[in-house]
C-alpha cells in the first residue's frame, strides 16, 4: 500500500464521509475508488452487449463438455 498526500476540499471530504458512512477519510476515500472501478467496469460489460457469440448449450455450459471456442 502507498502513502499519499492529497489537498482536498473539506466540505466534498465531509460529505462523501457521510455519503458512504465512512468512519475515516482513508475509508471514504477507498470506497469511493472502489466503486468508481466497479461503475467502469460494468459500462464496459455493458458495452460489450450484443457483441458476443456464445454457441454453447446451457447443458455443455454447466457440465464442460466442450471447451469455449472448439467447433
Amino acid at each position: 500500500m502507498s502513502k499519499t498526500t492529497m489537498t482536498l476540499p473539506d466540505d466534498l471530504l465531509d460529505e462523501l464521509m457521510r455519503l458512504l458512512d465512512a468512519r475515516s477519510k482513508t475509508e471514504a476515500v477507498l470506497k469511493a475508488i472502489k466503486e468508481e472501478i466497479r461503475r467502469i467496469k460494468v459500462r464496459r460489460i455493458q458495452s460489450m452487449a450484443g457483441s458476443l457469440e456464445f454457441d454453447l448449450t446451457a447443458e455443455e455450459l454447466r457440465h464442460g463438455d466442450r471447451t469455449p471456442g472448439e467447433g
